[in-house]
């Protein structure tokens, strides 16, 4: 069996969530152009959101988010279409800590920039308050 494999190289979440919460210089609609198509939609949880409600949920967690890292464990791309399990740590701008699990299915449009998420998450450690930080608004 054959797999086209992209010509246009593909955003990945690291770069991606690099870009939205732990460079703070970077304007947030350059990162999300960046990263995201126009038509984009994600579910988290089982919540759905266009594009204006991820970019609300992004400067939302801008105010909330003092630095951070992504760790990608496992990940797995196929022609549009990527997978892959990652660790996000971040610290609050309260000092809180806060570590999510997240499994994350994208569909990449043929710019190579995200058109649809849909993941997972699951708190490591941190307060029980927190357990929505992937979805908050």
């Amino acid at each position: 069996m054959s797999v086209d494999t992209p010509t246009t190289p593909r955003t990945t979440i690291t770069a991606a969530l690099t870009d939205l919460l732990f460079t703070p210089g970077l304007d947030l609609d350059t990162a999300i152009e960046r990263h995201f198509t126009p038509d984009y939609r994600q579910r988290t949880d089982g919540s759905w959101a266009d594009l204006a409600g991820f970019t609300e949920h992004i400067r939302h967690l801008r105010a909330v988010v003092a630095s951070g890292r992504v760790e990608v464990h496992d990940e797995l791309a196929v022609g549009d279409r990527s997978a892959d399990r990652h660790t996000v740590e971040v610290v609050k701008t309260d000092g809180a800590r806060v570590r999510m699990e997240v499994y994350l299915f994208a569909e990449h449009g043929p710019c190579g920039r995200f058109r649809r998420i849909e993941e997972t998450t699951l708190l490591l450690d941190g307060d029980e308050a927190d357990r929505d930080l992937g979805s908050a608004r």
